[in-house]
């Protein structure tokens, strides 16, 4: 029997604190709710740079492969991504203007790539993918992150994803 009298406390506790929140005003309830939503996630700079990293990565293996739509889909993730380092790091580390810095070696290199991509010359890809990753090293240079240095990758790191080019 005492194992019946705990189950009843149990379930009168229970009863008791489902009334208490439901006796709480809805506009309490409400407000919490909203100071949630409003407090908004703002990626580091390693967040940024680590998620660019891997779409360099998957952009060297389907230019490779001649996968013109996955390549330019990957150019414009990093390209977007070093929007999202301007957006939410616009000076890092208190004196590398990222925007100034990005202009400075990203553009152009950018552009031929997306120039590569469009014209599906893969001799000129393979050129401006290069030039890409020389200008992602200056750029890490230029913001005293010089001991960043990326490659062109030799070996996928996703093996889940298929780089070639799918008959229609």
């Amino acid at each position: 029997m005492k194992t019946c009298a705990e189950i009843a406390l149990f379930v009168a506790t229970i009863g008791i604190s489902v009334s208490v929140y439901a006796a709480e005003p809805q506009s309490a309830v409400s407000d919490k709710q909203i100071e949630v939503r409003q407090e908004s996630y703002a990626p580091g700079m390693g967040e940024i740079m680590g998620l660019t990293q891997m779409r360099h990565s998957k952009l060297w293996f389907a230019g490779n492969a001649r996968n013109w739509d996955l390549a330019s889909y990957e150019l414009d993730e990093i390209k977007e991504g070093l929007e999202d380092a301007v957006k939410y790091h616009p000076v890092f580390k208190k004196d590398a203007p990222i925007s100034a810095i990005l202009a400075k070696y990203m553009a152009q290199p950018l552009n031929d790539l997306s120039q590569s991509i469009e014209t599906k010359d893969r001799t000129k890809f393979r050129r401006s993918f290069d030039s890409l990753t020389n200008a992602c090293n200056a750029c890490h240079q230029a913001a005293s992150q010089g001991f960043i240095v990326i490659k062109r990758p030799r070996v996928s790191s996703f093996s889940n994803q298929e780089f070639a080019v799918k008959a229609k």
